[in-house]
């Protein structure tokens, strides 16, 4: 009966795909290109950084995502490029999503200590679908038959993504905007039919206040309070958090959701409280959240989401030079 419900489902979010929405991420500054392309090459240093999401683990069949990026910056020509991977697996007929991206900002330097950055970002992305896993109803009434009709028409869906970036920083604040899916391309699994990638829309900034007190006046001591906004069709999603650095360790808890918007069924919009613990040595950042569900679905029932980050950073003699008059005060996880 199970994989029947399953197997229904999944039939309606492919003849439905016009709705589906991209993958989130709780630490989304581990891998910042993935929220806006304006992010690439914006650290001092060259990056390599690597993600993994496991969403509601005790559903079966699971849905895990996976990022990984490497950006620098180029001061010669004022630029900063990265290139950018993701892949993407939901439910049991291993539904995937696998993107390739690069990316360019160009870096303005407004005032001696505040920049601003547009950027583009190019990408190919492939989707497809394992039917061999999934059984579905007609299956079964004809003693389990070797394929479904439900298969006719399938075939892997292959396109081209466009994105756009602005992000402006100083010091100690930082804001940008982004838009993806910019050419609506066709994601559709079946022949014949469309369904366009909706545009998303992100707003995203914060600010990183030091603590100043006596016995921690040595110290690396922040404060940092950021947000994250996304919408994509009649899908909204807030992140509100705040960090505690004290080098080399960092503490943080988020909240994901919006309390002012039902989500039409006269439910409020509330997902889940994040807890995140980071630790730095030498060039290597890690870091690890878990996601406490407090929508309908319960801790209970989805056992919450798990999230593992990694990062490796690297200077070079034109990263030194610049490290003097470039300061991102982004979060680091």
């Amino acid at each position: 009966m199970n994989k029947i419900v399953l197997a229904f489902t999944l039939v309606l979010a492919i003849k439905q795909l016009g709705y589906s929405q991209d993958q989130q991420f709780t630490q989304f500054y581990a891998v910042p290109c993935y929220i806006n392309p304006a992010f690439a090459g914006a650290s001092v240093q060259s990056r390599v950084s690597a993600q993994y999401r496991n969403q509601w683990s005790a559903i079966p069949g699971g849905f895990s995502s996976f990022n990984m990026a490497y950006d620098q910056y180029l001061p010669n020509i004022s630029s900063g490029m990265g290139l950018f991977i993701n892949y993407d697996r939901a439910g049991s007929g291993g539904l995937k999503s696998t993107g390739v991206h690069y990316q360019y900002a160009y870096e303005a330097r407004i005032r001696r200590n505040w920049f601003f950055r547009p950027a583009l970002q190019f990408g190919y992305v492939t989707r497809s679908i394992d039917f061999d896993k999934l059984t579905f109803y007609d299956q079964m009434i004809r003693d389990n038959a070797d394929q479904s009709v439900e298969y006719g028409g399938i075939r892997p869906s292959n396109y081209f993504d466009f994105g756009t970036g602005l992000l402006t920083y100083s010091q100690k604040f930082w804001f940008g905007v982004a838009a993806f899916h910019n050419n609506n391309p066709d994601q559709s699994l079946y022949d014949g039919k469309k369904a366009p990638v909706m545009r998303k829309y992100g707003a995203h900034g914060g600010v990183r206040l030091r603590i100043k007190s006596n016995s921690l006046a040595k110290l690396d001591n922040y404060v940092v309070i950021a947000a994250n906004f996304q919408s994509q069709q009649e899908f909204d999603q807030m992140d509100f958090g705040i960090y505690y650095e004290l080098s080399p360790v960092v503490l943080g808890v988020w909240y994901r959701g919006l309390p002012i918007k039902s989500n039409g069924y006269g439910v409020m919009n509330h997902d889940a409280v994040a807890i995140l613990f980071g630790f730095q040595a030498a060039r290597y950042k890690f870091g690890y959240s878990y996601d406490v569900t407090v929508s309908k679905l319960g801790i209970s029932n989805s056992a919450g989401s798990h999230e593992l980050s990694l990062v490796y950073q690297w200077a070079n003699k034109s990263n030194t030079r610049s490290k003097k008059i470039r300061i991102m005060p982004c979060a680091k996880f």
